[in-house]
């Protein structure tokens, strides 16, 4: 049955494309030499991947002492940076599992690269916990399993275990639907390889013939592991977030901490999705398949979100007024008017503020635009986490005891070198799996393709349904 088309919905896919040329615009990046502009991000992806090599090493080998942790700081910016890449990694499940339970067939040209952001982000994320224990080579411990060091086992009472267990989950369930949907394509990317590629892409995608049956299991599987996705976009940041609600510091112990954090987390992660396809339409010319329309679809829930954060930020002022505990009001009103109010400054701009210029849709669909308020908007997630973290502990209880906090040129070179480890590993996908879902596409292209509606359509709904009978 033919699905509904709309002549007023925007196209989803432009330039009158045939099912063989869909799959041949995105399927050629993976077979032709790579371009002068990837081979540019790759040396510089790779030099800051070294980077991130060489400040962990040095790290390992000098100490902890190499930061400027003191008595009061304990957290500083590894944690700061694991909050802020796990939030990023949040937008491609969302992206991927939500999208495709509620069937939005915009998704279909942003959830192949959002779902792999969501991998490599919390591989990112997951470095900095480690290199935090001191003693990366204990870091067993942190796991629950028989041993024989007698009755030494970890603490289930702990959000920082929970952590673990949140991360490690949905990590594997990413994983599994991010390479679910890449079974089909890696099976087109094999059926046009020769020689030593085509017996690696037969490998990675099993043996897939694209019959009924493979189809029919591949969709069952997708839906199955979207409706497992799904609470886990929720879950994961909750549970970050109670690394801090749960503790009894004034700016911390809060109920408001698990909502405002997810909505950061999507908030942030579709920045970084923005960012990232945005860049690959240009370098791999994909313009027909990332449209305008999938970018305006994406600003505006950056607009919702970044509203539902700059609302829990004024509640948490409000509720810090409001509760007349004075240990409260003084956490937020050190972080407003104390010594890191630059900080706070930075994270109410680019979060709150800026985002609101998408209530204008030329601004939506406006690609420089775009792109320079995807990175806003990570750099004022970046201060939000750094608010929360570094500016309510740098002042506790004891004046004596109150430090400034700045960061070491260890701790600058190891979140440079993680941005390093984030795009060596995304261009390097780039070039292995198509960038944008094949059997996706096409399978909206009647019911999105601009030569089938919209203004420049060549046939009308109901000629297209005869011409087909």
């Amino acid at each position: 049955m033919s699905a509904v088309v709309s002549p007023i919905r925007e196209p989803l896919v432009t330039g009158g494309k045939t099912y063989h040329q869909i799959t041949e615009d995105i399927c050629s990046p993976t077979e032709r030499t790579p371009s002068a502009a990837w081979v540019l991000a790759f040396i510089v992806a790779v030099t800051g991947l070294a980077l991130f090599v060489f400040g962990v090493a040095w790290t390992i080998w000098q100490g902890i002492g190499t930061w400027d942790l003191n008595r009061t700081i304990g957290w500083s910016w590894d944690i700061t940076n694991f909050v802020w890449w796990v939030g990023i990694g949040h937008a491609g499940t969302l992206i991927s599992a939500i999208l495709l339970l509620f069937r939005q067939r915009w998704r279909t040209g942003v959830n192949r690269a959002a779902e792999a952001m969501t991998i490599f982000a919390v591989i990112c994320a997951g470095q900095f916990p480690l290199i935090h224990m001191g003693r990366i080579w204990l870091a067993f411990f942190i796991f629950p399993y028989p041993n024989t060091r007698g009755p030494l086992w970890v603490n289930f009472n702990s959000p920082l275990l929970w952590d673990v267990f949140a991360i490690s989950t949905y990590f594997t369930v990413s994983l599994l639907f991010w390479y679910t949907g890449l079974v089909p394509d890696f099976a087109t990317v094999r059926d046009r390889a020769k020689g030593i590629r085509r017996k690696l892409y037969n490998f990675l995608s099993f043996g897939w013939t694209g019959s009924a049956k493979h189809w029919q299991r591949w969709e069952a599987l997708s839906l199955v592991l979207a409706g497992l996705a799904t609470p886990l976009v929720l879950s994961v940041h909750t549970i970050v977030s109670f690394d801090f609600a749960t503790s009894v510091i004034p700016g911390w112990h809060t109920t408001i901490f698990p909502p405002y954090f997810v909505a950061g987390a999507i908030f942030s992660g579709f920045a970084m999705v923005q960012t990232l396809m945005i860049m690959t339409r240009k370098i791999l010319k994909l313009e027909d398949y990332i449209t305008l329309e999938h970018i305006e679809s994406m600003n505006k829930v950056i607009l919702t979100t970044g509203t539902i954060v700059g609302v829990a930020y004024l509640t948490e002022l409000f509720i810090a007024w409001y509760s007349g505990y004075i240990y409260e009001q003084f956490a937020f009103y050190n972080r407003v008017l104390g010594p890191y109010y630059w900080s706070y400054i930075g994270m109410m701009s680019c979060n709150v503020l800026s985002p609101q210029i998408f209530w204008w849709k030329s601004l939506r669909r406006n690609i420089f635009v775009t792109f320079v308020m995807s990175i806003f908007v990570n750099i004022g997630m970046w201060f939000e986490r750094f608010v929360i973290i570094a500016t309510t502990l740098a002042r506790d209880y004891l004046p004596s005891s109150w430090s400034y906090y700045v960061p070491t040129w260890v701790e600058i070179i190891i979140f440079i070198g993680s941005l390093g480890l984030f795009f060596t590993l995304y261009l390097i996908f780039v070039r292995v799996a198509p960038v944008v879902a094949v059997a996706e596409i096409k399978s909206i292209l009647k019911a999105g393709g601009d030569q089938y509606i919209g203004p420049n359509a060549n046939k009308t709904h109901q000629e297209s349904k005869e011409a087909t009978h």
